[in-house]
């Protein structure tokens, strides 16, 4: 089945595409959010690691933070539910950094944003595709690497969505985080998560967290967690089996055709040419296949 036949399962807004999970008026409404200066958002684009961002967040003892629903996933009443939240609020949305609402630029909420290798992005938002009944499946690996090039998925381009955030990485309220980074050395970016919040975390603690968060664990835990209505982080599916597919580094190699590579690397070439964020990961990547 092609993406083009199942235009009900997504819509257009802004010329990014989204699921109609987000409703268009909840997108255009985005801005008349009031965000709280304690505001946390965790921020990817889709299959770059939100998840295990947020359990690492929702495991830091005595923090005093509750994980909600992406902001973006819903109708306008979004807003009146996350109101009603009394804790700091931790928010994930794959949202660009201009659709974020002005009121988190205002009030310069905390932001983490993590950026995950995009060859092993592309093929896990592949399967994401094909498993998830809110968005259209794609019949082969080729039609979909095709799409994902142009920008022909939901939230649109990874380069756009990357560069949109780059452009404020070195803004006092934003930590970018590499999800190969916090595989190699997860206590090391752990550390450097805590310090942005202004938490104070102990070694035990951190060996606690590193072990609920490590890949198997979530997987398992999904399954359980599953019939939770509250415990969606997503905003293209609320199953959270269908989040924790591999969590590997390297995977593309097994679904990249020479060929394939090649186009893929020319575009990172000219999107990322003055990318720091492209450097790192291409030196990550390098570091992969050494």
């Amino acid at each position: 089945m092609s993406s083009q036949s199942q235009p009900s399962l997504l819509h257009k807004y802004m010329g990014i595409i989204f699921s109609t999970m987000s409703s268009e008026e909840l997108l255009g409404s985005l801005d008349s959010f009031d965000a709280r200066e304690d505001d946390i958002f965790l921020v990817s684009y889709p299959k770059s690691g939100t998840h295990w961002l947020a359990e690492v967040i929702e495991r830091i003892p005595d923090a005093g933070i509750t994980l909600t629903s992406p902001i973006e996933l819903g109708d306008i009443s979004k807003f009146e539910e996350l109101k009603r939240i009394p804790k700091r609020r931790a928010i994930p949305t794959h949202l660009n950094y201009e659709m974020l609402p002005v009121t988190v630029k205002q009030k310069q909420c905390k932001i983490i944003y993590i950026v995950r290798n995009p060859k092993d992005t592309a093929v896990s938002m592949f399967h994401y595709y094909r498993d998830n009944p809110n968005l259209p499946s794609t019949e082969t690996w080729a039609a979909f690497l095709e799409l994902f090039l142009k920008g022909d998925v939901v939230y649109g381009s990874w380069f756009d969505h990357v560069l949109s955030w780059e452009e404020h990485k070195n803004d006092k309220n934003v930590l970018f985080i590499f999800y190969e980074e916090m595989k190699k050395d997860f206590v090391k970016s752990l550390k450097k998560i805590t310090a942005f919040l202004g938490i104070d975390v102990n070694d035990s603690e951190m060996a606690k967290i590193a072990r609920s968060t490590s890949f198997s664990e979530m997987k398992s835990n999904a399954a359980k967690e599953n019939c939770d209505p509250n415990h969606v982080i997503c905003a293209l599916t609320s199953d959270r089996n269908l989040v924790f597919r591999k969590g590997v580094v390297g995977d593309w190699i097994n679904y990249f055709t020479p060929k394939q590579n090649r186009v893929f690397d020319e575009l990172f070439t000219e999107k990322m040419r003055n990318s720091d964020v492209g450097r790192c990961l291409k030196e990550y990547a390098h570091s992969q296949n050494a």
